[in-house]
């Protein structure tokens, strides 16, 4: 079966749904070779956490410390145009949620990037990519992408070679979602891939916090409407201890 989905990953890019109709169809394949690691949903290291997921990435890719896929983690979302108090925000949650979380984000621009960096100095952490790990998308994180691939982890579902479509990115949020006890929203826009994490972590009955922002801030109001529809809202440090 390992054989099996290496095939299928491959031939099909990491496609999850291209993927599961050739194991519907029980479509042949051939012995494969991949220059890089890879877990698949068969085997006995495969995280329990993502077969909650309603569509669980069937095969891993990996590079780094396979290790923190089986440690608590808090998965850490918001805003590619991140702001100064969204930096702060980060910077409070580093200093203050508890040391032995991994810390796990999209790797993208933004508070991504930023809180993976500050996670670094305090935290271990994963980044979850939608493209091959061969590929540092965006660019801008090229020197996050080379350390984190030495002493972090980085995972994709999609296998060296393919580019970072947009079409990945709500998939890759699923895994965000999956990977930590609870989701934290450090900024959002009213409409924004931020908002399909927070829907794939309710699904997954994870609690989501949020922090609140000054009703003046329309560029990132989305967060203050998730605390009204019932997220949980960051109200000083103590919150930020107890997650």
């Amino acid at each position: 079966m390992r054989e099996r989905l290496l095939y299928y990953a491959i031939r099909y890019s990491g496609d999850y749904n291209k993927i599961r109709k050739a194991i519907d169809c029980n479509e042949k394949y051939t012995k494969t070779v991949y220059d890089g690691n890879y877990i698949c949903i068969c085997d006995k290291d495969y995280p329990n956490i993502l077969k909650e997921l309603k569509n669980p990435p069937y095969v891993l890719f990996y590079e780094g410390d396979l290790s923190l896929l089986y440690k608590d983690a808090v998965s850490v979302v918001g805003s590619r145009d991140i702001t100064r108090l969204g930096k702060s925000y980060i910077e409070l949650l580093m200093k203050y949620i508890n040391k032995e979380y991994v810390i796990i984000s999209g790797m993208a621009k933004g508070v991504d990037g930023f809180t993976h960096n500050l996670a670094l100095t305090s935290h271990r952490t994963i980044g979850v990519i939608g493209c091959g790990l061969d590929i540092a998308y965006p660019s801008e994180n090229n020197e996050l992408y080379k350390r984190m691939k030495k002493d972090q982890l980085l995972i994709s579902e999609y296998p060296k070679g393919v580019k970072p479509y947009a079409w990945h990115f709500p998939m890759r949020n699923r895994i965000i979602a999956a990977l930590g006890k609870c989701l934290v929203v450090i900024e959002a826009k009213k409409r924004s891939g931020t908002l399909l994490t927070v829907n794939e972590a309710l699904e997954l009955d994870r609690e989501v916090f949020c922090f609140p922002y000054p009703f003046i801030e329309n560029e990132v109001s989305g967060c203050n409407l998730l605390i009204e529809s019932g997220a949980s809202v960051i109200v000083d440090i103590s919150t930020m201890k107890e997650l």
